[in-house]
């Protein structure tokens, strides 16, 4: 059953679940929602009290995980227009040409195209391509590092993603967005450790939280640039 609770000005749903438990269980998914599982014998009223008590822990979830979410503005593929790569802003300059290609070099991003209306298609395609190579270069020292756990992920894909920069799946599969290469080096190891710390964690506990800390000292940075940089 769906409900909610409200908090200061913040109004909170939630999806609540009755089984055979003993305590409440409350749980925040990447996606944002809230679930709840709660003992046969517990009234509404008193798992909406639970809830207030947890709201801060609840916000303050929510706000981790946002923190994951793509927030680059649309962009409309014109000469002059600035995209990002690597962290730093180049802009797009389309020139007539009878070969198509996408090229970086000094500030600009040049497009060559018998067609101003592929225009997008090719610069996705640029990125998407550079994204698969600096995500392998950029993950295998992690990768081998993380071999001192026992863990290694079973593969690493890309994926568009709407509301995720990375994600790990159950069988250990590390799906990162191709958006990522917009973002610093740093920006980038920080969303690797973090899926690769799910390999032995799969919630973020403090166990899970100790780790990051220990193979990434300063994610705090790398994650409030992301937040920044891509906002």
């Amino acid at each position: 059953m769906r409900s909610h609770i409200q908090f200061g000005s913040s109004r909170i749903d939630f999806d609540l679940e009755f089984s055979e438990r003993k305590s409440l269980g409350i749980t925040v998914t990447p996606e944002l929602k809230v679930l709840v599982k709660a003992p046969l014998n517990a009234s509404v009223p008193f798992v909406q009290e639970k809830l207030r008590k947890k709201a801060p822990w609840i916000i303050k979830q929510k706000s981790y995980f946002i923190s994951f979410y793509p927030k680059t503005p649309p962009r409309r593929f014109v000469s002059g227009e600035t995209h990002l790569y690597l962290g730093r802003q180049y802009r797009l300059k389309i020139e007539e040409s009878a070969v198509e290609s996408v090229k970086l070099r000094g500030q600009f991003i040049f497009v060559g195209t018998p067609d101003r209306t592929r225009v997008k298609k090719l610069v996705l395609e640029w990125y998407a391509k550079n994204a698969r190579s600096k995500f392998q270069s950029v993950s295998a020292p992690l990768i081998e590092r993380f071999k001192k756990y026992g863990v290694s992920p079973s593969e690493l894909a890309l994926r568009l993603m709407p509301q995720r920069w990375g994600s790990c799946t159950p069988k250990g599969k590390i799906i990162l967005n191709p958006e990522l290469i917009k973002a610093p080096k740093g920006c980038i190891e920080y969303v690797i450790i973090h899926e690769l710390c799910h390999l032995i964690h799969h919630d973020h506990t403090q166990r899970f939280l100790d780790l990051q800390s220990r193979e990434i000292p300063s994610w705090e940075k790398w994650k409030s640039k992301l937040e920044n940089l891509l906002a």
